[in-house]
């Protein structure tokens, strides 16, 4: 049986990333896999044009500057990082058990993303290489499932609203295309899925399912 994150050792959350990726193949997280795949694929054709439009305007680059440094991995992972410490050092287990499900969440987005970048090769809006997925959107969308599944949509939905702030960031920096943003949110939603298996403070959650010819969602109940 595996112990609560919160009794772990810092050293033993990153010997959890070997269950964490034995729990990917889930049917529900191929689910939001396909889904974020069909998605990506589906404006392919428009990704050059909007990222063209968004990074050649100064007012929206400005606008959206803040989102390089926030969804960077200094701020993500030392956030993660620094909650988890704040936990142990207060004897306040609920926040180190958040604290080690951002770290594992993290680490587990970023290793998807970095397998994936090698294997697809995709050139940058800018010339240079590996932009298929976004890794700062996989952060981001990292972050804010772990906070929703821990405290419901009343975190949630800003988390989120945080996490595309950080991916049309990406855009306007002429760092990324939109298919890169969208399956770079669905790796960082099913990373943290994976790691907050039989926990989270929602008894429902909407989830993906492919059918014949589409595909949909359906409500389901969290164990």
């Amino acid at each position: 049986m595996r112990l609560p994150a919160a009794e772990r050792s810092f050293s033993g959350l990153f010997r959890q990333i070997g269950d964490d990726l034995r729990e990917l193949p889930r049917h529900q997280h191929l689910a939001w896999l396909g889904m974020g795949a069909t998605l990506s694929l589906a404006v392919h054709r428009a990704d050059g044009g909007l990222t063209r439009t968004l990074s050649t305007s100064a007012g929206v680059e400005a606008a959206l500057d803040p989102g390089r440094v926030v969804g960077g991995m200094a701020a993500q992972l030392g956030g993660a990082v620094a909650t988890y410490a704040v936990g142990r050092l207060t004897n306040r287990p609920s926040v180190t058990h958040i604290g080690s499900d951002l770290i594992r969440a993290g680490t587990l987005a970023q290793a998807m993303t970095q397998g994936i970048k090698l294997t697809a090769r995709r050139t940058r809006p800018d010339g240079t290489s590996l932009s298929f997925p976004s890794g700062h959107t996989a952060s981001a969308f990292a972050t804010a499932t772990v906070l929703e599944r821990h405290y419901g949509w009343k975190a949630g939905l800003p988390a989120y609203a945080l996490a595309a702030y950080i991916g049309a960031s990406r855009l306007s920096e002429n760092r990324h295309f939109l298919s890169d943003v969208i399956f770079g949110a669905t790796v960082g939603i099913v990373a943290a899925r994976t790691v907050t298996i039989g926990h989270g403070a929602s008894r429902f959650a909407v989830t993906p399912f492919a059918v014949s010819g589409g595909a949909g969602v359906a409500l389901v109940k969290l164990r």
